[in-house]
């Protein structure tokens, strides 16, 4: 491909990953049962919009990637899951759900602030607790049905959280 068919086929899959953001915000006004398949089709043809057309054209083209943070397709954030913590002994799987059930509210609010503030309530307690932890116990909350996220809640900035309708 020429440089300048991959400038051109670029600036339309940037815009179409821009148009597909504003769709995953949408999707968060829908039902939950709507909302989780929704999202979890979207999320799919995100991450191939990325990894599988964007990626090629960046490793021939490295110029063509985005400089503004803003304009990046999301990165995964932390890839661990809850069934590959091991809890400290001094920290119960129950006190790690008080903490993070004590911080959410019912309106949607970014993972990201999430995080931030249960790793600041952590640190209060003494709890020897990382953001990839509450992260995974997070995911593991939403995907039992505890709580609701929106996104891909691997990608921290990019997803958001709230307690279940």
């Amino acid at each position: 491909m020429k440089r300048e068919q991959a400038d051109r086929i670029n600036d339309h899959l940037l815009d179409a990953w821009e148009a597909m953001d504003k769709a995953r915000l949408a999707i968060a006004g829908l039902a939950k049962v709507e909302r989780l398949k929704f999202d979890g089709l979207l999320r799919e043809i995100v991450f191939d919009l990325q990894d599988k057309l964007l990626l090629q054209i960046w490793e021939q083209y490295p110029e063509l990637m985005p400089t503004d943070v803003d304009q990046l397709p999301p990165e995964i954030c932390s890839e661990l899951t809850w069934s590959d913590v091991s809890l400290p002994s001094s920290v119960t799987e129950g006190q790690l759900d008080e903490i993070i059930l004590s911080l959410l509210k019912s309106r949607w609010q970014k993972t990201t602030v999430l995080l931030t503030n249960a790793g600041k309530r952590c640190e209060e307690l003494g709890l020897p607790i990382s953001h990839e932890v509450i992260s995974a116990r997070l995911r593991a909350l939403s995907d039992s049905d505890r709580i609701e996220g929106v996104g891909d809640l691997r990608v921290w900035g990019r997803s958001e959280v709230r307690l279940k309708d």
